[in-house]
């Protein structure tokens, strides 16, 4: 028998070798197993997301087509709501998403990435957001997206057995590139995005988890969505020349005002937008409140145009449509998203974002009369972005790939690099790493608390075991007992008497003494 199986391994060498090829290895299958699983399930959340808050706001605007007053009386409530529920658990909900995905690649405790990655977290951010813009929230759901994302590949990779906090921090980060090219339909921009933005740093080893993962969920999105681009095919060109003044205007434009609204947003913890930081902190929800009326407000006096994700009006300006939404569209827009942000709300910077630079430039193109006023429009949303995000190369390629433009990608880098440099004025940190660091710090702070709190216990504990100890030895001496008593007897022996009792065994010490110094059961 044995001879017999020995001549067929024999015979079939290549066979065996092939077999025993790392491809064909089983923990391998597994990771891919998991990896086209969770990619096509972000691609599928991120499609019904997207339908599902297409036809929140749609709600919206059957609102305001009915009574164009009533987000003055809507809008502050359900914005004080949303603030008091994410007040307690879902706390992690707040705001974009990509802060906390950061923060987990960058903190490896399990329970701090379960708080912020949690399924119920990642499904009451939709669902949350998708309130936020039933009532005309200036937010986006990309952030939200890459949020859910991540959450959805960090539990199915514990699920399959990734417990290991490097490939946890692998399956996060691939979630969250899912989650970037499901939302925008910009697999190159998931991509870049996740290595700019989120980890921060390239490692060979994460290439093909992220370019499974988008691979196999943008085939999910063409194949229900088929082959589109978000804004719609742009065919133009900025010549060489002349028309360059656009790249510097733009940069400079654009970088200043994207990190004015970064600074606004932040709330830094000196200055004057410290006291609207304190205020927040103190009362979260009449905050909010004040927040949703404001937005209602500026919404009045925009005719309606500041209103949810901005991509219909920066499709109308990239597009060079016939009716847009004004001259102060870019400038209303940028304070519509201030306050939405600040109300401390579920929702995304990414397509308010881009619509404030669409505004932005199709003011500066009035000043460029002799350049296509598309490709300003263009340079205004990319240098916005990357100003408000500090990602020059992740805003170049998403300007690009939205559009489905090639030939401006060169005057794009160059003024999103030029709106990161003049950004850095007012916010040197980027929006999204720096909420990030302000969690980790919240976690490290917590951390040292608890370690504190178990060290005072031990301490208390020790404390009292030593006084007991110190009570049991400082007893009164001068008190006669019935030992003393019976030393004062005459003994056997001074009797002249034999003893004829046998000597009682002297008593081992027990085990585990109350005395014993107490155990660390930290």
């Amino acid at each position: 028998m044995s001879d017999a199986s020995t001549s067929r391994k024999s015979t079939n060498p290549r066979l065996e070798a092939v077999l025993g090829h790392e491809f064909f290895a089983a923990h391998h299958w597994k990771r891919r197993i998991a990896l086209w699983l969770g990619a096509i399930l972000v691609a599928l959340a991120a499609i019904v997301f997207a339908k599902a808050s297409d036809w929140s706001f749609g709600l919206f605007e059957k609102m305001v087509a009915y009574k164009p007053w009533l987000p003055l009386c809507v809008t502050p409530v359900v914005f004080g709501i949303l603030a008091w529920a994410t007040e307690g658990k879902l706390r992690a909900a707040r705001g974009s998403g990509i802060p906390q995905v950061i923060g987990t690649l960058h903190v490896e405790d399990q329970g701090f990435r379960e708080r912020m990655l949690a399924l119920p977290i990642a499904l009451s951010k939709m669902v949350l957001t998708l309130i936020a813009m039933a009532v005309g929230a200036s937010i986006g759901r990309e952030g939200p997206t890459v949020h859910v994302g991540a959450g959805l590949f960090h539990s199915l990779g514990r699920r399959f057995g990734y417990t290991d906090p490097k490939a946890a921090s692998r399956f996060i980060l691939a979630g969250g590139a899912a989650g970037i090219a499901a939302a925008f339909n910009a697999p190159l921009a998931g991509v870049v995005f996740a290595i700019e933005e989120l980890a921060g740093a390239f490692e060979h080893r994460f290439s093909g988890l992220l370019l499974t993962s988008v691979i196999v969920g943008g085939v999910v999105s063409l194949g229900v969505l088929g082959n589109y681009s978000y804004f719609g095919a742009v065919d133009v060109n900025l010549p060489f020349g002349n028309a360059w003044l656009a790249v510097l205007a733009t940069g400079i434009v654009g970088g200043l005002l994207g990190g004015i609204f970064a600074r606004l947003v932040l709330l830094s913890r000196r200055g004057p937008l410290a006291y609207i930081g304190r205020f927040r902190a103190r009362w979260p929800v009449i905050f909010a409140v004040g927040c949703g009326l404001a937005l209602a407000i500026l919404g009045l006096i925009s005719h309606n145009t500041i209103y949810g994700t901005g991509y219909d009006q920066a499709r109308a300006f990239v597009q060079e449509a016939a009716q847009t939404p004004g001259q102060w569209f870019g400038i209303n827009k940028l304070f519509a998203n201030t306050v939405s942000y600040w109300a401390g709300i579920p929702g995304g910077l990414f397509s308010p974002a881009l619509a404030v630079g669409a505004g932005l430039g199709h003011n500066i193109a009035h000043f460029l009369p002799g350049v296509p006023a598309a490709a300003v429009v263009l340079l205004g949303m990319s240098s916005y972005l990357s100003g408000v995000t500090g990602a020059p190369l992740t805003s170049a390629v998403i300007a690009m790939e939205l559009t489905d433009n090639q030939s401006m990608i060169i005057p794009i880098m160059a003024s999103c690099l030029l709106a990161r440099a003049a950004a850095s004025l007012f916010s040197p940190t980027p929006v999204y790493k720096d909420f990030a660091e302000r969690l980790v710090r919240d976690f490290e702070e917590r951390q040292r608390k608890d370690l504190a709190a178990d060290e005072a216990r031990a301490d208390a504990i020790a404390e009292a075991i030593a006084s007991t100890e110190v009570g049991k030895s400082s007893e009164p001496t001068n008190r006669t007992t019935a030992f003393e008593d019976m030393s004062t007897q005459p003994t056997q022996e001074e009797l002249g008497l034999e003893s004829t009792a046998e000597p009682e065994p002297h008593p081992e010490p027990p085990e585990g003494d109350e005395h014993d110094p107490p155990r660390d059961h930290r």
